[in-house]
């Protein structure tokens, strides 16, 4: 089943208590443990709250820069698309270069386009820069993760998983929040320039307690390998675009097939770039990723559900802020505010899940907490016509905590399956799946709402911001089954892990 393509050249679990930071013998966390995930946490926070933090000003910059709905999207999109093309290379550059030069180059790249967007005054340069910081980023998470799964005491690794996902689900949630603050008093591109300081401290930080858990290898760098993930994840995020424009082009009454066709062409490319990169990782000495761990089930079944549920939990943002200003006319202040008591209290709650995964296993922490989160969900859909700002506070609330103590395991909890010296593929795979389903989730739920706004009249009208409610309704009716998908897929996989170990589900 497992692809070794190459030698595995680097300690792992019990053998690194000196040179990875942590005793994994009597569970003590060394302070240049935690100072490692402090430096990497907080430079893989600010890059994902990047991806979010820009969705509360997109009736701004629509006006700014004369761009629709459909379009403004792009500086979230693409952001999620570069940081899905880059991870796949974080196995590569974990087997090539030491963790510290790795962690300066993620440092050198966010703040240059954080620099970039600073004194960008044209979309094309806005899109430029956030290529750049997707690549930062891109870097920066998959390098935390490694670092807590490989250099953790196994008697924590929960807990610190669960701080290492607490960034993940965390970042995109407040991004809006953050921006609608920030953008109320300062112009928005204030919001780079307060980041810029805090790199800086992250990369001294870095520099002080970042150690090598073990040695490189000469792993080599397969172009083609690269050129057909990158070129099949951005053209399928075109397809869904483009899709969208012609569905809409369509709802209108145009007869306007161009969106059509190249939504048609680029799915159709998009799928035989992906499978073509399948097989040659499959025949590469030296994988890119090494695909062959999603053969177990019980990994698949966890990645499908890593790939739906952040669709759902980074698009929320994006969903949410849009209905409160172009459906429940609020500004963008109050509009990030809707989503900060389900944020914080999701925040505070997610290492609980890491403890409660240390304590009782992955099953009964998942499923129930995304069990809770569904409910929200549901709670969105039967209120969709009639909501009010302190609803959407308080159904995202339900949401947002149950998402945030769940999707803390979920990664933890595949890992399981996956051979120690596999870790980095894992983790590669794994934040791959979860930035696509970002940019999807975005994509796709902002098609929708362009969709039925189509032909509604200018924006701020009765008849807009009608419009504007009932593509929130048949997001959210899509939310409903996405998450119940999620949590279906997660069943299965625990119920297979269990046949495996001998115990039931619930008792893992």
């Amino acid at each position: 089943m497992w692809l070794v393509s190459e030698p595995v050249q680097r300690s792992n679990g019990a053998d690194m208590s000196k040179d990875g930071g942590a005793d994994v013998d009597d569970g003590r966390i060394s302070k240049s443990l935690i100072g490692s995930i402090v430096a990497t946490g907080s430079l893989s926070f600010i890059g994902i709250l990047t991806e979010t933090v820009m969705t509360v000003l997109f009736p701004e910059l629509m006006r700014e820069f004369r761009v629709d709905t459909s379009t403004v999207q792009w500086i979230t999109t693409i952001y999620l698309v570069t940081v899905s093309v880059t991870i796949p290379m974080s196995s590569f550059l974990r087997r090539r270069y030491r963790l510290k030069s790795v962690f300066v180059a993620a440092v050198v790249f966010t703040m240059t386009g954080s620099a970039i967007m600073i004194v960008s005054h044209s979309f094309a340069m806005l899109i430029v820069a956030r290529i750049i910081q997707g690549i930062g980023s891109g870097i920066a998470t998959p390098l935390m993760m490694n670092i807590i799964l490989e250099q953790s005491p196994r008697s924590k690794l929960g807990r610190l998983m669960g701080l290492g996902s607490l960034v993940i689900t965390t970042a995109p949630a407040i991004g809006p929040t953050v921006g609608g603050a920030v953008a109320s008093v300062l112009p928005w591109r204030a919001i780079f320039v307060i980041v810029l300081p805090i790199m800086a401290l992250s990369l001294l930080l870095g520099l002080r307690c970042i150690s090598q858990s073990g040695t490189t290898g000469n792993a080599r760098f397969n172009g083609l390998q690269f050129l057909c993930i990158t070129v099949s994840l951005v053209i399928l995020i075109m397809a869904l675009n483009q899709g969208g424009v012609a569905i809409g082009a369509a709802v209108a009454g145009r007869r306007d097939a161009g969106p059509a066709v190249v939504a048609l062409v680029s799915l159709i490319v998009g799928v035989a770039l992906l499978v073509c990169f399948v097989k040659i990782s499959r025949r590469s000495f030296s994988p890119l990723l090494r695909i062959g761990l999603l053969e177990d089930p019980v990994v698949a079944l966890h990645a499908f559900a890593y790939l739906i549920l952040p669709m759902v939990g980074i698009g929320f943002g994006y969903l949410l802020t849009t209905l409160a200003q172009l459906s429940l006319g609020t500004d963008s202040f109050l509009a990030g505010v809707l989503v900060l008591p389900g944020t914080l209290i999701g925040a505070a709650l997610a290492p609980l899940g890491g403890w409660l995964y240390d304590r009782f296993g992955a099953s009964r922490p998942i499923l129930i907490s995304l069990g809770f989160a569904r409910v929200g969900a549901v709670l969105l859909l039967i209120f969709s016509g009639s909501l009010t700002p302190w609803r959407v506070a308080v159904f995202y609330g339900v949401f947002g905590v149950g998402y945030a103590v769940g999707m803390a395991n979920v990664i933890t909890s595949a890992m399981r399956d996956v051979p120690a010296e596999f870790t980095p593929d894992g983790t590669a795979i794994f934040n791959t799946l979860l930035q696509f389903g970002g940019a999807a989730g975005t994509a796709l739920f902002s098609t929708i709402i362009g969709v039925a706004q189509t032909g509604s009249g200018p924006q701020g009208s009765a008849s807009f911001r009608q419009a504007t409610q009932m593509g929130g309704t048949w997001n959210f009716v899509l939310i409903v089954v996405m998450v119940a998908l999620g949590w279906a897929c997660l069943w299965r996989a625990f119920s297979i892990h269990a046949r495996r170990t001998g115990h039931r589900v619930f008792t893992d």
